[in-house]
């Protein structure tokens, strides 16, 4: 109860906040506000590394599932972030089709994962390079 009168995003497994479906900039915001601890840093990183890498209006923003995704505008979403109790899980929709591939498995036939632990020192030319070619590609239309 007392969460729900402090206004805070309930913290749901691993940290990861639970907040509500929504389209654009404030869902994806208060995401990344209320994600805990240095997660928040790296959610913070990712957002402004999509923003300056994948500009323009074109660039669409949501919350779905308790995760930021991101988009382009006619192509589907590319890119969805999600907090762990060790990690944030980055999930590349169209991961297979990106050279070199994301590090991480899925049991989804196009979906490859990076997995960023604290302290961990984020390429972020590498992730520049992955978000450059995800948002040329067709992405995924989940909803």
């Amino acid at each position: 109860m007392a969460e729900k009168s402090s206004g805070k995003p309930r913290l749901l497994s691993g940290g990861n906040p639970q907040i509500p479906k929504g389209d654009g900039e404030k869902p994806v915001r208060a995401f990344i506000d209320a994600m805990p601890g240095w997660k928040h840093e790296v959610g913070q990183r990712l957002d402004d590394l999509i923003v300056r890498t994948v500009p323009g209006p074109g660039l669409r923003k949501a919350v779905r599932w308790n995760s930021p995704f991101y988009g382009v505008e006619g192509n589907g979403w590319f890119l969805s972030f999600h907090c762990f109790a060790r990690y944030v899980k980055v999930t590349w929709l169209n991961g297979t089709s990106l050279d070199p591939l994301p590090p991480g498995e899925s049991k989804h036939p196009h979906v490859r994962y990076l997995d960023i632990h604290e302290d961990e020192e984020l390429d972020e030319e590498l992730v520049a390079s992955w978000l450059r070619q995800a948002a040329d590609l067709p992405g995924d239309d989940l909803f």
